[in-house]
Formats: structure tokens, C-alpha cells, sequence
């Protein structure tokens, strides 16, 4: 155990307390359909719209079982991983498959440390009027930026010879051969690699392998604490070697070096967003590098997803509406009128979780530890409490709904100082961990993503000139 958890030691308690209270309330058989069971291709499958219910791939990095409440990590359970774990050593994990040994976890370290110095990306991200962007347009620039510095891709000479492209849709040919199409697209071709330029930096890499993970992880994290400077009209800070992952950022963000307990609070939270499935965001990313698009393209690609509402910025709201309410008297009368108008409860319900959110297991104690020292954060704390325990009575046995992630996260990250703008953010300065974790397990076998539509259009129509349209067609 780490110097971190012996000093923070009460936070440990507190989560081991939510596992032991998680293990009680749920049952030990995972779903049998999904789990430690041979794949055989073509898979048959109930799909609804939007993809639910497919079958895209298979995966050893992370595990969810909504039914019971469930989130592994390569076979941890996540509140193992929070009482004992730190986000450098998770991010490890879900990318090489294994816990560090101690000297890897040195060096790995060591690589997140000198990559989160991006003077080059930061001096060209301040040319432009990031205060006027949203916070996610920031970070979808910076990202931008710190790949043309560390990856050659961009430079017209690494442009890959037109000769060895395909057509367009010419892969996806053998797909539409009814019932399951041929083992191999016809005009398939390997993950070839462009040649480096012979002016390429040697500290600049092909955009696909671990070290362009730890680019983007650190990365991240160094774009979204300089975003948050340059929206307050604040210079960038450089990051201290002396300090963790989790440290850093609230550092680099606040330009105060946090106390061993947010430093702790903060690691915790970040493990507890690193993976979660194939959600959208991560489905973007493995979309993007099944093309043979670089990790670069594809980690910006889920940073675009993220971006929509029905993805991130839940708990950007939570914190709005608890604010709203104003106060634990006035819940019940909200709720009602809320019911009424047929409006959604923020941070509530989830669509893979039909239990308590694990997740949020975990952030509601710590949200109530940092209530008793944050003002801001004890009154929105009392609001929320007395919100869930309504929403659960009403809702909770009769629809399966419960707090999930967002509900306290956002009282977590304005107890430390975060402002609310900032919390989409600071979601995917945690997973992309997963995002790289996952998309470098597709591309070990990689397959190009081609679903089909259902064709409901018209059919056998003729054309008419427009010299003989009347406008009633």
C-alpha cells in the first residue's frame, strides 16, 4: 500500500464500507450469456435501435453487469481497485492486461511524468480564443494540437501512397452476401504502418502503439487543467515531477497543491471513470481505429462523442437542479412538479444499470465526507440526500432506478474546486484509459466496422424532369 493510502486511510474505510454493503445487497453469479464463455462468429443476438443488444467484439479489459450492480476491471472488482489501487497503476492494468510489478510501475510512471510536459501543444493552443470555446472544444483542440507534435501522421510525406487504398465501401462487399457474408472482406489489407520521414523527430512515434497510450493519458489531463487556466483568463501550469497523476491535475487546474485527502478523493474518482463497457464514446474510438485511423483520431473521435448530451455533462446538471431545489424542504414539492411535467431526474436511472450505480457507491460517502468541510458542497449534499432517498421510495423497488455516477460526482469535483464547466472534461481525462485500453485490444484483431440499415424507403420510383414537376410528388 502505497504512502498516499496509509495517510488517507479514513477514505480507504469508507470504501470498503460501500463494498461490503454492495456484496451483501447482490448476488455472486455473473450473466452466463456474457461472461467466461468460447465465442464462436457469426453470433446470434437480439439488436434494437441504436445498436443495443449487439455483439461487436470481444473483450477482456472490462466487465458490467447492470442487472447486479457490477464493474470489473481485467477481473477486479472496482472496489478493490479504489480501496487499494491508484489510477497510474488501473490505467497500467487495463492497458497491458496485468497489474505492474513494482519496477514496471516505476517506469511507467515515469513515461506518464515526462509526457505530461506539452509546452508546444500549450503555447499553440493559447493563439486561439479558447475562453470563448466550451470546454470540450478546448480539449478537442489540445488534442489536435499535441498530435501533430508527437506523431508524424499529419506530415505529407507519412500520406499513404494511393495505390495500396481501397474503395470506399469495397470492404464492407462481402457483408452484404446474406446470411453472414465470407470469413474475409475481399479487399482486406493488414494495419501497415507509413514510413517515418527521414525529418521525423525520433521522439515521435507511429500513433499506434502504448507509448502514444501514455501520450494521450497524460496528455489529457495536462489540455484540460490548461483549458481550465485559459478560461479563467490564467496562464497554464507547468506540472510538478514530485506530484501523482490525480495531484497533478487538481494542481495544474486550481494552482493549489491539494491536501493528501483530495489527492486521494480525486484518484478515486478518476479510477472509478476509467472504463465501462462499450459505451458510445468508446464505440467511437474503436470505430475510428478500425479504419487504420490513428489512436490520436480515435481518442479525438470520443472526445466528440462525450460531447453530446446524452453522454456527458449529466452531472453538470445534477449540480444545476440541486441548486434549483435550494434546499431539502423544498424536494418533495420539485419532485412532484417534476413528475407532473413528465421531466427527467438528472443522475438517476442508467441505461445498462437496473441497480445501485457501483460507481456512485463509492462517491456518495466521499460527497458526504466532503460536505462536512465545503460549504458548497454541504448544501448541495443535504439537497441530493434528501432527493435520492424520495426518488428511491417512488421509483427505486417499482422501476429499478437509483442514483448512478452523475449524481455525486459533480458534488465530489465542486468540493475540489472544479468548476462545473469543467466536469465533461474531466470524465475524459479518466477514460482514456479505457478508450486506448480498448481500442488497442480491437486492433490485435482487427475487423472494420460495417452494421447494416433496414431499407424503409421507396422503391421502383421513375424520374421526372424538373421541367414536369408539379411540386405534389
Amino acid at each position: 500500500m502505497s504512502a498516499l493510502h496509509h495517510e488517507t486511510s479514513e477514505i480507504t474505510a469508507i470504501i470498503l464500507k460501500a463494498a461490503e454493503r454492495a456484496r451483501r445487497e447482490t448476488s455472486n453469479e455473473p450473466e452466463a450469456a456474457f461472461v467466461n464463455r468460447a465465442v464462436n462468429w457469426p453470433v446470434a443476438c437480439e439488436v434494437g435501435p441504436g445498436l443495443e443488444g449487439a455483439i461487436a467484439c470481444e473483450s477482456k479489459v472490462g466487465y458490467v453487469n447492470g442487472t447486479k450492480g457490477w464493474l470489473v476491471y481485467r477481473g477486479y472488482d472496482i472496489f478493490d481497485l479504489c480501496a487499494y489501487s491508484t489510477f497510474e497503476e488501473v490505467s497500467y492494468l487495463l492497458i497491458h492486461g496485468t497489474l505492474p510489478t513494482a519496477a514496471q510501475l516505476r517506469d511507467f510512471n515515469r513515461r506518464l511524468v515526462g509526457y505530461r510536459h506539452l509546452p508546444w501543444t500549450l503555447s499553440r493552443m493559447m493563439s486561439f480564443p479558447v475562453k470563448e470555446f466550451n470546454a470540450m472544444a478546448g480539449l478537442r483542440l489540445g488534442v489536435s494540437m499535441m498530435r501533430q507534435r508527437l506523431t508524424y501522421r499529419d506530415s505529407e510525406s507519412a500520406r499513404p501512397e494511393p495505390a495500396t487504398a481501397i474503395g470506399t465501401d469495397e470492404d464492407s462487399i462481402p457483408m452484404e452476401v446474406r446470411p453472414y457474408g465470407e470469413e474475409h472482406a475481399k479487399y482486406e489489407f493488414g494495419p501497415g504502418k507509413a514510413e517515418r520521414p527521414e525529418d521525423a523527430r525520433k521522439t515521435q512515434d507511429a500513433a499506434f502503439g502504448l507509448e502514444a497510450c501514455c501520450h494521450l493519458i497524460s496528455g489529457l489531463a495536462t489540455i484540460t487543467a490548461a483549458v481550465a487556466r485559459l478560461r479563467e483568463e490564467k496562464l497554464p501550469l507547468e506540472p510538478d515531477p514530485e506530484l501523482s497523476h490525480a495531484a497533478n491535475f487538481l494542481y495544474m487546474m486550481t494552482g493549489r497543491r491539494p491536501t493528501p485527502l483530495e489527492e486521494r478523493i480525486m484518484d478515486v474518482a478518476l479510477i472509478l471513470h476509467a472504463d465501462h463497457g462499450m459505451n458510445a464514446s468508446t464505440f467511437a474510438c474503436m470505430v475510428v481505429a478500425s479504419t487504420l485511423s490513428d489512436i490520436y483520431w480515435a481518442v479525438g473521435s470520443g472526445i466528440s462523442a462525450l460531447n453530446g448530451p446524452l453522454h456527458g455533462g449529466a452531472n453538470e446538471m445534477v449540480v444545476r437542479t440541486l441548486q434549483e431545489i435550494g434546499s431539502p424542504k423544498r424536494v418533495n414539492a420539485w419532485f412532484n412538479r417534476a413528475r407532473a411535467r413528465k421531466q427527467r431526474v438528472m443522475g438517476f436511472g442508467h441505461r445498462v444499470y437496473k441497480a445501485y450505480d457501483p460507481r456512485a457507491r463509492v462517491l456518495g460517502p466521499l460527497a458526504e465526507y466532503l460536505a462536512r468541510t465545503s460549504k458548497p458542497a454541504g448544501r448541495l449534499y443535504g439537497v441530493a440526500r434528501a432527493l435520492e432517498d424520495k426518488v428511491i421510495a417512488e421509483l427505486g423497488h417499482s422501476r429499478k432506478i437509483f442514483p448512478n455516477v452523475d449524481f455525486f460526482s459533480g458534488i465530489v469535483y465542486t468540493a475540489l474546486g472544479i468548476d462545473p464547466g469543467m466536469f465533461t472534461p474531466c470524465f475524459a481525462v479518466s477514460r482514456v484509459s479505457g478508450w486506448t485500453a480498448r481500442t488497442m485490444e480491437y486492433l490485435e484483431n482487427n475487423r472494420i466496422f460495417r452494421p447494416r440499415a433496414m431499407y424503409t424507403g421507396d422503391m421502383n420510383l421513375r424520374y421526372v424532369p424538373v421541367r414536369k414537376r408539379s411540386g405534389k410528388e
